[in-house]
């Protein structure tokens, strides 16, 4: 099953790849694609019936020297991916599901890049990101992006993040995100916080303490929900197959900051070479 996928998945990259190759050019560098493909149920108390897909396929396009890739998924990317479904702004979520864009760069290692494609619902967009990271000290590493996007419908939108890593050991790692989404159509600011603790055991286990917090800034600057979990995250039976046991527990504006408690549980294959 695994080699069916991961063989459909380079064919179809083979296959778009051939419309950009010139014919008295001999690249023996040939296209590449790779799918992400989770499941997940996220029951907690007050709500049973919390499901998660997400599938991500991203596809590297050689003959346009590596400049350029093509990638469709069914979640905004620029959301965190470790969130829980039944946390977060489910609106937005669900606006954001499948996008089909190609992705273009001036060079394979440039943090400037540029997207063109469809996404919340069929609108047409145009985005563009720059990534940086910055060696603070021997343990301590800050990486940052900022984004502007356009879309047919929905408007203008931005987005500013950090993440800020400690490495306490071999085997930790200390993790501060910061996410700030700015959108047009509401004309607000959505914010987001997080705190991590990510421990590897070995090669096939690790574990990720968090507390995360979530609201926005209308109509004035206000918190709408917090969280705190426990993933555990294991490689089982093949090297391309995982799966995770999330215990969370969820205080949200709207259900009066009452605790709800749930788990999480995914299983998430990964399609291409290993």
């Amino acid at each position: 099953m695994h080699q069916n996928i991961a063989s459909s998945v380079n064919s179809s990259a083979l296959w778009f790849d051939d419309f950009f190759a010139l014919k008295d050019f001999d690249n023996r560098e040939e296209a590449y694609g790779e799918a992400r493909i989770r499941l997940g149920w996220e029951p907690r108390s007050r709500q049973l019936n919390e499901f998660e897909t997400r599938i991500k396929i991203s596809v590297k396009l050689p003959n346009l020297k590596n400049r350029a890739d093509l990638v469709l998924s069914d979640y905004d990317d620029d959301r965190p991916n470790n969130d829980i479904q039944a946390s977060g702004n489910n609106e937005s979520v669900d606006k954001n599901r499948f996008s089909l864009a190609i992705r273009w760069r001036s060079s394979p290692d440039s943090g400037l890049s540029h997207r063109l494609g469809l996404g919340r619902r069929l609108q047409a967009f145009v985005k563009s990101r720059y990534r940086n990271s910055h060696l603070l000290s021997e343990k301590t590493n800050l990486r940052w992006e900022t984004s502007a996007y356009l879309y047919s419908n929905d408007g203008l939108g931005a987005n500013f993040s950090w993440q800020l890593d400690y490495n306490a050991s071999t085997h930790s790692i200390f993790r501060w995100n910061n996410n700030y989404y700015f959108r047009d159509r509401t004309n607000d600011w959505l914010w987001q916080h997080s705190w991590q603790k990510l421990t590897q055991f070995n090669e096939k286990n690790a574990l990720i303490a968090g507390i995360y917090i979530e609201g926005l800034s209308r109509p004035n600057y206000h918190l709408d929900e917090y969280l705190i979990s426990l993933r555990w995250r294991k490689n089982t039976l093949r090297k391309w197959l995982f799966y995770e046991i999330e215990p969370f527990v969820l205080w949200r504006r709207d259900e009066q900051f009452s605790a709800s408690y749930g788990i999480a549980l995914r299983l998430e294959g990964y399609f291409g070479d290993i």
